[in-house]
């Protein structure tokens, strides 16, 4: 494998991606916010580099990318895992909760490629997973806000392949459908069987059955794909 840098890895779907890609060989580095233990548990049954970094600050993302680099070298591909959710009618969302919303969703997506191109460019190789979310595609009821900060992702993904692909550049993104993350605590244990039931596969999905999709994505056995949205959802949604 590579050398790769990932947001959001301390917990969810980035801590599973920061472990199956160490695992496979790769030197990772991982971008968190807050959870010092958390990063700090990671990176020592890992060996992933942990940089603390606020993702929807783009002058902290492009110091982060710096450290990355001077850490375990040339980024070869970067994975945008950060991301926050929020259920809320849609006229009783905030200013703030848009923002934020959309600043690490969305913005810091943005801005971790944005931080990673030029040397991409100038390798004239590179791959970019953004994890995007099944209510990107569809929408959820009570969360508008997340739906759309998931749909620009979409968005930029398709966008953004055909402006970097003569670059030798790959832009692709995986839509998680219900995944057994700390996004689904509030659930309860009824709600959970529903959504299993819901599943034409018959179960909730894992954070390694995305880390494995974005795995592929990242690889060379992906080489000749770029502008693609993966559903990793079991069937949920068809």
């Amino acid at each position: 494998m590579k050398n790769i840098l990932i947001s959001g890895g301390s917990r969810g779907i980035g801590a599973a991606t920061v472990r199956l890609l160490q695992k496979s060989g790769a030197r990772v580095a991982f971008l968190y916010e807050k959870n010092d233990e958390a990063a700090g548990k990671i990176a020592q049954s890992t060996g992933a580099v942990p940089i603390k970094c606020d993702i929807s600050c783009r002058e902290q993302v492009f110091e982060a990318y710096q450290k990355a680099k001077n850490a375990i070298g040339k980024i070869d591909g970067v994975v945008s895992c950060a991301g926050i959710a929020q259920q809320a009618l849609f006229q009783d969302v905030t200013e703030s909760d848009w923002s934020r919303m959309m600043g690490v969703n969305l913005s810091g997506a943005a801005y971790l490629a944005q931080a990673a191109l030029p040397d991409m460019i100038s390798e004239k190789n590179g791959a970019i997973v953004f994890v995007s979310s099944i209510w990107g595609e569809v929408g959820a009821s009570m969360e508008a806000h997340y739906s759309a900060s998931k749909a620009g992702l979409i968005g930029l993904t398709k966008a953004l392949s055909k402006e970097v692909g003569l670059s030798g550049i790959r832009v692709n993104a995986v839509t998680p459908g219900v995944i057994l993350t700390d996004m689904l605590n509030s659930f309860d244990e009824e709600t959970m069987k529903a959504l299993s039931d819901e599943t034409p596969l018959g179960r909730i999905g894992t954070p390694e059955d995305v880390a494995k999709a974005i795995r592929f994505l990242l690889s060379d056995d992906a080489s000749f794909i770029t502008g693609q949205v993966l559903g990793v959802n079991g069937g949920f949604g068809m």
